[in-house]
């Protein structure tokens, strides 16, 4: 179909909709129904695990197989957004990505700890893929909506994704508490129900991600220029060019300082905070853990839509990077209560209050990046560098909480360091001035 004009309602809408199709890799994969199950794999082996010649707990290990797959997120990421830009197929390169995560996550099916290495892959390629395309997918911002236009649309986008992956979700508690209903019986029949969930996910992901690919024009250019050795390494030098502007453009610099170090605890303590409250928080019973956690998470999703439209409305009265010091602030907070809590009414009111913070600093980060940057066609680039410091700022954060949890056999001390992370984030975001931006 002809491409639509920049700012066009139906664009926006469809770029948006990706959220849609995708968060339900974040929701159920990422964040709720896998980390049960995984957790529940370990129940009689004490959480620990001989792998890779070593004896660690099983969070530490997906804790370091998570850093792992943002490391190489972080190296081909750059070499693809370049490859993007000069060939102009941004979109045949998040379709790739988005059946990669897609499939992967309908391999974890098969994941067990008799078969732990293939379930791992699984795991591993699933991440590589959510994150691949959304390196795309947040580069297509600036080239669909007008600056005035960005907020909005990109908070619409988060959500979406909130909204749509509450729904998957339900159904998926549904599954698992009631799996008789849904035809699942037999011994096991609720881990049953989980392992059909992340089929669910991938076929959820691909289905729904149609209809941004059908709006979504191939990219920024139509050059159809033939791949060479330069081509490939473009990316790398895509990045140094912009290295090399940052130092002109002070405040977009002195931002990506603040978002780097944000990112990294915000990131880690989405990542792991099932697998926390599955192992710190004193469930009555495995039946009450399983049901009491996919609770909090869904209180997560549904106040954060209410935290990610009042997000927007408060960047339009205060400001961008205002308003990111005052959600850093709350998380600091947050972090250092989490250190504290034992019982589930704790972790219940610790939900609530993620959630609002939650789904808002993500919208107002990627859209105040958005709003920074200079005057350019090749936006997949500054994108590709934005996503390089945020996967990088994951690695470490993940690659912290794993060791420290190795190491004492209880996470609580690295949330202390996280709250630490968020702290230093308020004063780099202080030191952000420019007018458009606050």
């Amino acid at each position: 179909m002809k491409n639509l004009q920049k700012g066009d309602k139906k664009l926006l809408n469809a770029w948006a909709f990706y959220d849609w199709a995708n968060s339900v890799y974040t929701l159920t994969i990422a964040s709720a129904v896998f980390p049960i199950f995984y957790e529940q794999l370990f129940a009689d082996r004490d959480h620990y695990i001989d792998v890779f010649g070593m004896h660690l707990k099983n969070s530490a290990l997906i804790s370091f197989t998570t850093a792992f797959a943002f490391l190489v997120v972080s190296f081909i990421s750059p070499l693809l957004s370049g490859i993007a830009d000069y060939v102009g197929n941004k979109k045949s390169f998040m379709k790739f990505f988005c059946y990669l995560g897609a499939l992967s996550c309908m391999g974890l099916y098969w994941f067990d700890l008799g078969n732990i290495y293939i379930g791992l892959v699984f795991y591993f390629l699933g991440l590589i893929g959510y994150w691949g395309s959304l390196v795309f997918y947040n580069s297509y911002l600036p080239d669909i909506a007008f600056e005035e236009q960005q907020d909005k649309i990109s908070a619409k986008g988060y959500s979406l994704g909130y909204i749509g992956s509450v729904i998957l979700l339900i159904i998926n508690l549904a599954m698992i508490m009631k799996p008789e209903i849904f035809g699942i019986t037999g011994e096991g029949a609720a881990m049953k129900a989980m392992r059909y969930s992340f089929i669910m996910v991938g076929v959820w992901w691909i289905l729904f991600s149609q209809y941004t690919y059908y709006y979504l024009p191939k990219g920024s250019k139509e050059s159809g220029e033939k791949l060479t050795r330069s081509v490939v390494f473009n990316g790398f030098k895509e990045l140094k060019k912009v290295w090399a502007l940052l130092q002109e453009n002070i405040p977009l610099k002195r931002y990506l300082g603040g978002f780097f170090v944000s990112s990294m605890a915000v990131q880690t303590v989405m990542l792991v905070a099932t697998y926390f409250g599955a192992q710190e928080i004193k469930w009555s019973s495995k039946e009450e853990s399983t049901i009491g956690l996919i609770i909090c998470i869904l209180i997560i999703q549904l106040v954060a839509v209410i935290g990610a439209v009042l997000t927007s409305r408060a960047s339009a009265k205060f400001g961008n990077v205002k308003t990111l010091i005052y959600i850093n602030a709350i998380w600091a907070v947050f972090c250092a209560l989490a250190y504290f809590i034992t019982l589930p009414i704790h972790f219940y009111v610790m939900a609530t209050v993620a959630g609002f913070v939650m789904g808002g600093i993500q919208a107002l980060s990627r859209s105040t990046y958005s709003k920074l940057l200079p005057e350019t066609q090749d936006t997949a680039s500054f994108f590709s560098f934005y996503d390089v410091a945020e996967k990088i700022g994951i690695v470490i954060g993940m690659c912290i909480y794993g060791i420290i949890d190795q190491q004492t056999g209880s996470p609580r001390k690295a949330i202390v360091i996280l709250a630490i992370f968020f702290v230093t984030a308020i004063f780099l975001l202080m030191r952000v001035h420019k007018k458009e931006a606050l």
